[in-house]
């Protein structure tokens, strides 16, 4: 069974009735009035601000806007609109409640996902690998002409990683189809073109032993060169980018040497060199920090406290919140040793991000939500914008990563930032969050392509939602 979560179960009852409607709805333009506009692109926040929506799109914005006829008007004043969060790197179909399985990759328990990250704000997802085609390929032509409610969906369909190695098939409980385990240059070259056959977006490599910095762990076998050199190369071929799940400084450098195109995740066991910021500024290489993937393996057993928080709770399974509720587990997870080291990782991952940065190496925003039951849609990609500020960032700057940042890495023009042409997929929160970056989860609205998102919001209810 999907896990559905409570909260969204009215909303995925009322679908049908949605669908039929969306057309219908999408001629009257809407005009958003007196609202302070973070639009993505770094810009200070603009007050009192207005944005016309006219069929999907954002038709204009600036201050006291004229309304079209028939337009319906709407005053955001005391609130905040910016462009629908974008995640460069999540997960779609792997977990159910408590549990990964291949069982899990199901139409219905994607398209609930789906829901959930839109619910929180997130209009856009990249799924990186360990996916199944076709249902993969039919979803993402279904999302992007927008026939289901839910996040918008790119991403990899299966991905290539080692014989016997990372993805760990005993830990994640993944299908054969998933993910392809080449063992020579040949076999690599063919699974790069049934991917691109298949409509892939991207393609995605496991470089990584998977000991995760825990001492005296026994390594996974790792990809050998020979066989990431050879996807690379075919990718490139056939005209794709190659993105990589690295943990480790020295497969960062690998793969950069190598020509990968993007770091799927942040560095995490030693500073990154000037040498290697070098050579990804030169080379364009992209960075996803997943900043709060470490973070999430501990953060829940730390905080029981947030299980009286609706902002988590709207997201959580029933499953996953007695689990977090659990003080048994709550103390096995704490006294595990990979505990540790995910506090060691996500310090040096903090540390790497604003290194890369400070050097202006295209940073997308990602959190590889979904993976696991313990990351959890949407709530990962509010608490990433959290981290970001405390590795360093401010509140603008990592904003602008979710957004603008975001759909430039994954080279989306239609998206991530408010302004004429693009879609109308807008964030609407209580507040301003480049001032109190708390105000970031305080959602009051959210608007995709041009349409109110209905059911119930992540958070306190209130007159404004």
């Amino acid at each position: 069974m999907p896990r559905v979560r409570p909260a969204l179960m009215a909303v995925l009852a009322s679908l049908p009735a949605l669908c039929g409607t969306a057309h219908a709805q999408a001629a009257r333009p809407v005009l958003l009035r007196h609202a302070t506009v973070i639009d993505g692109t770094g810009q200070p926040a603009q007050a009192d601000t207005d944005i016309l929506i006219e069929n999907g799109h954002i038709a204009a914005t600036g201050h006291r806007l004229k309304p079209p006829a028939h337009a319906r008007t709407l005053d955001l004043s005391g609130t905040s609109v910016l462009p629908g969060l974008i995640s460069d790197h999540s997960h779609v179909g792997q977990v159910s409640g408590t549990h990964n399985g291949a069982e899990n990759y199901t139409r219905a328990n994607i398209l609930s996902e789906l829901a959930q990250y839109e619910h929180y704000g997130v209009t856009t997802v990249v799924a990186l690998g360990l996916n199944r085609s076709p249902l993969f390929d039919d979803l993402r032509r279904e999302q992007h002409a927008g026939l289901n409610p839910g996040a918008d969906l790119f991403g990899v369909d299966q991905g290539i990683g080692a014989p016997d190695g990372v993805p760990p098939e005993n830990m994640f409980h993944i299908g054969p189809d998933q993910v392809f385990r080449p063992t020579t240059p040949a076999e690599t070259r063919a699974a790069v073109d049934r991917m691109v056959d298949e409509g892939t977006d991207l393609i995605k490599l496991w470089v990584d032993d998977f000991r995760n910095g825990v001492p005296g762990a026994r390594p996974l076998p790792k990809m050998r060169p020979a066989i990431y050199r050879a996807a690379i190369a075919q990718a490139h071929a056939r005209g794709k980018r190659i993105a990589a799940h690295i943990h480790d400084l020295a497969d960062a450098r690998a793969l950069v040497a190598a020509g990968v195109d993007i770091l799927a995740h942040g560095v995490r066991d030693r500073p990154i060199d000037p040498a290697l910021l070098n050579a990804m500024r030169t080379q364009g290489t992209g960075y996803i920090a997943t900043l709060s993937l470490d973070e999430a393996g501990y953060i829940f057993a730390e905080h029981p406290e947030w299980l009286d928080d609706p902002f988590l709770s709207f997201g959580l399974s029933p499953a996953l919140r007695q689990q977090f509720a659990d003080p048994a587990w709550r103390a096995r997870t704490l006294a595990a040793p990979l505990s540790a080291a995910a506090h060691r990782a996500l310090a040096m991952n903090m540390q790497n991000l604003m290194a890369v940065y400070r050097a202006g190496i295209p940073t997308g925003f990602g959190t590889d939500s979904g993976a696991t039951p313990v990351r959890i849609p949407g709530f990962a990609e509010h608490r990433e914008v959290r981290l970001s500020i405390m590795a360093g960032l401010t509140p603008l700057q990592a904003i602008t990563l979710a957004t603008g940042d975001a759909a430039r890495l994954m080279h989306l023009t239609d998206r991530g930032t408010i302004a004429p042409g693009q879609w109308a997929d807008l964030l609407v929160v209580q507040g301003n969050p480049t001032v109190e970056p708390a105000a970031l989860d305080r959602i009051r609205q959210v608007w995709h392509r041009g349409q109110p998102v209905a059911g119930p919001l992540p958070g306190p209810l209130s007159p404004h939602k």
